[in-house]
């Protein structure tokens, strides 16, 4: 068997009132990569549990003078509830093990006499289990590092990022609840971040949602995989964040308006969109997809001027998605729809995948054919608590001090409905919320 390699130092408590099992047991866990600390009593090793602030393993005898091991047990758990606690008894003390389990939150119990190679493996497997519970704990600390480096960006995270945690644990049933909670907080962090970038552009109000909805929907009908599509989700929803650096003067103007110092400038921006989220792993994918979403099927794109299949698929499904919804923008009247179709397939072989546009039609007509169909519709007042999923707002939702929180226009999921009844009791506003009604 390999010895154990550990990234964090671990240290080994052993507890038995017998020096020459002691003994033992240290020469046995001589050439692992741990630091072995013994106790001949419970108090002595209660003793040295307050001295030392990082053990990580605790192995303890049933037999002993004073306090018995379930008893030590007991009382260690308090002082370093994250150790891990293994208890060594004898075959006929099952009780005093069940006892450790259920009382002492001891792991597992070894029988003596023992066989080295089971102790071993045990001592392994124990400190390489508190070893990632700890990396866990400074993963998370980085994470709360990067809630706080969200957080300069807009007020209005706040809340969210300091409810997010992130831990990391593979060993038991917490994943999964610690997964979901994950999840959950990274969309609506997400979420956040593309309303953010729409208020530094309000001429394009839901804009990066309109994308994201398009551009999910193109990529599923194209049978790309799960994974593939939440990629172009979320990199459609923030395809606009290196904007916010963008002078004002560059945000208000057209693309051909602009001087040629004022387009290299604009066409940094994805770059700069790609820089702003790689330092957040979990978006790097994202962050590639952000970056080539300017670049033209033909080559004459920016910032690489990649051409035909050197561009992801994910950033050619934006680029078409992101035109339209532009182009939709600045077209008026019942052939909007029609006129915008046309303009985008002229563009095919040049700016666009023409593989991609069959798939363009179906996803545009739901989408603009919902929204107008939204503005013919009456509205009428909410409270909170009353918010259902799939409502839409008609009015913008702002806190009591006028922070805003959601868009006209915004479909409500279940993040939300939660982010609009929390801020209710925060920072409550003089009104309900108002949402389309038929």
């Amino acid at each position: 068997m390999n010895e154990i390699n550990l990234e964090i130092p671990v240290k080994v408590l052993l507890v038995d009132d017998e020096e020459n099992i002691l003994r033992s047991l240290r020469r046995l866990l001589v050439e692992e990569e741990i630091e072995v600390l013994t106790a001949t009593s419970g108090e002595k090793a209660l003793a040295a549990l307050a001295d030392y602030k990082d053990i990580g393993l605790i192995i303890s005898d049933q037999r002993m003078p004073g306090l018995t091991g379930v008893d030590f047990l007991e009382q260690a758990k308090k002082i370093r509830p994250q150790a891990i606690r293994i208890l060594l008894t004898g075959y006929s003390d099952i009780n005093a093990a069940v006892d450790a389990i259920n009382r002492g939150g001891a792991s597992k119990y070894l029988t003596k006499p023992w066989k080295d190679e089971e102790i071993i493996m045990n001592v392994r497997e124990a400190c390489q289990a508190y070893v990632l519970m700890e990396k866990n704990k400074r993963l998370s600390a980085i994470v709360q590092r990067q809630k706080e480096e969200l957080n300069r960006w807009s007020q209005e995270l706040e809340i969210i990022v300091q409810e997010q945690t992130m831990e990391l644990s593979r060993q038991n049933d917490e994943l999964k609840k610690m997964n979901e909670r994950q999840k959950d907080n990274f969309n609506s962090i997400i979420s956040s971040l593309s309303v953010l970038i729409e208020l530094r552009d309000k001429d394009v109000r839901n804009h990066s949602r309109n994308v994201a909805e398009l551009s999910s929907k193109i990529a599923v009908a194209m049978g790309l995989l799960k994974h593939e599509v939440e990629v172009i989700l979320v990199a459609s929803l923030l395809h606009d964040i290196g904007k916010i650096g963008l002078a004002d003067s560059l945000i208000m103007k057209e693309v051909g308006e602009l001087s040629p110092e004022g387009f290299k400038e604009f066409c940094l921006h994805p770059v700069r969109g790609q820089a702003a989220v790689d330092s957040i792993e979990d978006l790097r994918e994202a962050g590639i997809l952000i970056r080539h979403h300017h670049e033209a099927y033909d080559g004459t794109g920016f910032p690489d001027m990649l051409k035909g299949n050197d561009i992801p698929m994910g950033a050619r499904i934006m680029a078409i998605a992101d035109y339209f919804d532009r182009t939709m923008g600045r077209i008026f009247g019942v052939n909007a729809l029609d006129q915008t179709l046309l303009s985008t397939q002229e563009e095919l072989g040049k700016k666009f995948d023409p593989r991609i546009f069959p798939y363009l039609r179906k996803p545009v007509a739901d989408l603009y054919k919902r929204l107008l169909a939204s503005t013919k519709n009456a509205e009428r007042e909410f409270e909170p608590l009353d918010l259902k999923e799939g409502m839409v707002l008609s009015r913008d939702v702002k806190s009591g001090t006028g922070l805003l929180l959601l868009i006209k226009g915004v479909h409500l999921d279940r993040l939300a409905i939660e982010a609009i009844k929390r801020y209710y009791q925060i920072d409550p506003p003089p009104r309900g919320v108002f949402i389309w009604v038929q």
